[in-house]
């Protein structure tokens, strides 16, 4: 049977409803139109006119134009011009290198692809997004750019986009239900209103529609808000008091431009009929920033007025107002603003009161969470963890934005950076991590403790990069500190970062017993270790068990054992992924090469699903060098590419890692030697263009193919495969890529169970018992081979 070949996939971020919108007809097909022709459009308008729509939407139906991807950047919740790269790259699934800036990363990661970013709400950074726009059009050109913005960005290359208001039905035109639905506002208003009342449009004055949305100038969000009122208003009330409530506008209001006006009345009139403890809420949870749960804002926002018990039925209201948004698809529900919304009611906030208790309340609370988080990292629960963070993120910034702009707060803001150290290392953050150590480093002076520990976790951060002319000042100035203290815990932390160092150089005996030290005092100190970022014995053990590999100490394999064991007790997936790497490592430098390859994929299959990235380049580099020994030169070759893709989105310096780095070079040299220049460098870039999902599925592929005929594996005969549906295609090809049963049935928006019949019945069709089996075989029966 010939293998099936489904469509291109299509990547990126877009939320999963962002095709549907009311009317915009020709400013969709205008936008395209431009965007085939511009790299930079920017969609200009009043808040609240629907410029994000629009763009989402338009992104949503130009995606297969754009064959690597369209992403969605959302800006609105960041503050900080200097993170702004930072937040593209983090959009983009690009992870940080220390010696690069997140804009160079991200230019290397996009270069020679087609893609498309949108830059939603750069209005309060637009001299940084202008920056960014103009470097990267300028060094990568098949990327284009579509910005949401109050105001243009100011650029030479730019287009500019004005998204008009909704169409209106004429002033004197009598409307009537056959007609209304050629004017988009009064289909909006129309829709809303039926999704509130089913039973809305029998009877309706369609001339009292017509006068409401030319009350609110056709502006889609001032639509919105009038619509929900009608849970509690009849439509001649809601257009009665809203006429009144822009008559009241004052004269410092009628100075500014007429939909300004009409949008701004319209949210304070939403406002006015608010009770006041709904209100006093509205105004308390913009301190959040990118959402928040309930947790959150009962922690912050009760007290003063507002009693914990009150929150649960105040969200709901606000809720039911659509002044709030909510999002039920993760494990907790979380709310949501919409960004003029929150401006508004920061604006009432400020007014009404101080605003420091609340920023303190939200900063103790982030604080807190991060301390939790720190607790149970290294635990079964650490991949739900990294999901939280992830989530938080936003809102981490947000205090430690408030924690370092005081040095009396500075102790609470590293505590946050550091006790988030499993998300650095799992999202490759490390640049961002450094800007925030950099702001608390100057503001402590002479702080000893709080100095020691964020020059410590800078050095391990450029450790982990194998970063050496970064790591050594900050080793010796940690050393220094120490010397003075004589702190056992600081001495076996610079004893931790020392072996490393010397472990990276080559100099394994000094590697070794410097780790040895570091394992000792850790093993001892236990649930002591509060804080220090390390959390335990678990990463001296890793190294110490690296450095006795490489250097061929007889006890290498004990201590692979002891390793194992720290992270299989712990429970935490992505260290037992590391463990079982380094055991394959001992048992590959012991000349067990069946042992290693096992390990090997055991290391990818635990960490690779789990999107631990710095594991997986390790053991699919390795995989590499085992796959070349057994003969097997283009599937190798192919992992190299693999691995030095995976690699360079981490930041990680080859070289920087000399015995590693020496195996590498030996097994691509012995590579070149056998397959001739042109087919390594062939193989090679084959790998590197796969993504880290495809990467690995590709290291795991089983059953093993035969040796290549020729040195073709393109050749190799493929499997006979039952039918499947469209469908059941489109979820073997999620589940290649690692995700699971939830997530795809939120990005299908299927139920969960109709998502888990899918999977039961591609198992059965294809005879197999294992997602990675799945995985497998689409990989090599359905994507295109000149993908892979």
């Amino acid at each position: 049977m010939a293998p099936k070949t489904a469509a291109r996939r299509v990547e990126g971020n877009l939320p999963a409803d962002c095709e549907e919108i009311v009317g915009r007809r020709q400013d969709a097909a205008d936008i395209r139109r431009l965007l085939a022709s511009t790299r930079l459009l920017t969609l200009t308008g009043p808040g609240g006119v629907g410029k994000t729509r629009l763009a989402l939407h338009v992104a949503a139906k130009m995606r297969r134009a754009f064959s690597n991807g369209v992403w969605l950047v959302h800006l609105a919740s960041l503050q900080d011009a200097k993170l702004l790269d930072r937040a593209v790259a983090e959009a983009l699934g690009v992870h940080d290198k220390a010696s690069r800036s997140s804009l160079e990363t991200l230019i290397d990661h996009v270069r020679d692809k087609q893609t498309l970013i949108v830059l939603d709400n750069c209005e309060h950074l637009i001299d940084a997004c202008a920056a960014f726009a103009e470097q990267l059009l300028r060094a990568v050109p098949e990327v284009r750019l579509l910005a949401t913005s109050r105001e243009v960005l100011g650029l030479p290359a730019e287009v500019r986009y004005v998204v008009p208001p909704l169409s209106l039905p004429p002033q004197d035109q009598r409307l009537t239900s056959e007609g209304a639905g050629r004017y988009e506002a009064v289909t909006l208003f129309l829709e809303r209103a039926k999704a509130i009342d089913p039973g809305f449009g029998q009877g309706v004055d369609y001339g009292e529609v017509a006068r409401l949305c030319r009350l609110v100038d056709g502006i889609p969000l001032a639509i919105e808000l009038a619509a929900v009122q009608l849970r509690v208003l009849s439509l001649h009330q809601i257009t009665d008091r809203l006429g009144d409530h822009l008559n009241a506008l004052t004269p410092g209001y009628r100075t500014t431009a007429p939909r300004h006006q009409t949008l701004r009345a319209a949210v304070a009139w939403s406002f006015e009929l608010c009770s006041p403890a709904e209100q006093m809420l509205w105004q308390r949870v913009t301190v959040f920033s990118g959402g928040f749960d309930l947790n959150a804002a009962e922690e912050v926002c009760s007290g003063n007025g507002l009693a914990r018990e009150e929150l649960l039925p105040l969200l709901a209201a606000l809720i039911d107002k659509s002044v709030l948004t909510h999002d039920n698809a993760g494990p907790r529900a979380r709310y949501g603003m919409l960004e003029l919304l929150r401006q508004y009611g920061a604006e009432r906030l400020a007014a009404s009161e101080p605003q420091t208790d609340l920023q303190h309340r939200h900063l103790d609370h982030y604080r807190r969470l991060a301390e939790r988080i720190r607790a149970s990292w290294f635990t079964p629960s650490q991949v739900d963890l990294y999901a939280d963070v992830v989530r938080e993120m936003p809102n981490f910034r947000v205090a430690l934005d408030h924690a370092l702009a005081d040095p009396a707060r500075t102790e609470m803001g590293l505590q946050i950076i550091t006790r988030l150290y499993g998300y650095w290392v799992y999202s490759g953050g490390f640049s961002e991590a450094r800007y925030w150590l950099d702001r608390a480093v100057r503001l402590m002076r002479d702080t000893y403790p709080a100095r020691f520990r964020a020059l410590a976790t800078q050095a391990l951060f450029a450790l982990m990069q194998w970063e050496i002319d970064a790591a050594r000042p900050l080793i010796r100035e940690c050393s220094a500190l120490a010397d003075g203290r004589r702190d056992p815990g600081d001495q076996a932390m610079v004893q931790f970062l020392s072996g490393r160092l010397a472990m990276l150089l080559g100099d394994y005996d000094d590697a070794i017993s410097r780790l040895e030290e570091s394992v000792k005092w850790y093993e001892n100190a236990g649930a002591a270790v509060e804080d220090d970022v390390l959390q335990g014995p678990f990463l001296c053990v890793f190294y110490l068990t690296l450095a006795a590999a490489f250097g061929r100490d007889p006890r290498a394999a004990a201590f692979a054992a002891r390793c194992r064991r720290t992270a299989e007790i712990a429970g935490a997936q992505g260290e037992i992924s590391w463990g079982v790497w380094v055991n394959g490592i001992e048992r590959w430098l012991a000349g067990e090469r069946e042992q290693a390859v096992e390990l090997f994929r055991a290391s990818i299959r635990i960490g690779g699903p789990i999107g631990y990235r710095y594991g997986a380049a390790g053991a699919i580099e390795s995989l590499a060098w085992a796959t070349a020994a057994d003969g097997r030169d283009v599937r190798a070759a192919r992992l190299l590419g693999a691995a030095a893709s995976i690699r360079r989105i981490l930041g990680l310096s080859l070289p920087g890692f000399r015995s590693y780095a020496g195996e590498h070079e030996e097994w691509e040299a012995t590579l070149r030697s056998r397959m001739g220049e042109a087919g390594f460098a062939t193989a090679f870039e084959q790998g590197a263009g796969l993504d880290f999902d495809e990467a690995v599925a590709y290291a795991l592929e089983e059953p093993a193919q035969p040796s290549e005929a020729g040195g073709d594996e393109a050749t190799r005969p493929r499997a006979e495969t039952a039918e499947l549906t469209p469908r059941e295609l489109e979820v073997a090809g999620l589940i290649a890529r690692g995700v699971r049963n939830k997530e795809i049935a939120a990005r299908l928006v299927i139920s969960p169970r109709t998502a888990e019949g899918h999977v039961e019945h591609i198992l059965s069709k294809l005879g197999f018992t294992s997602r990675t089996q799945i995985a497998a075989w689409y990989f090599d029966n359905v994507t295109p081979p000149q993908e892979y």
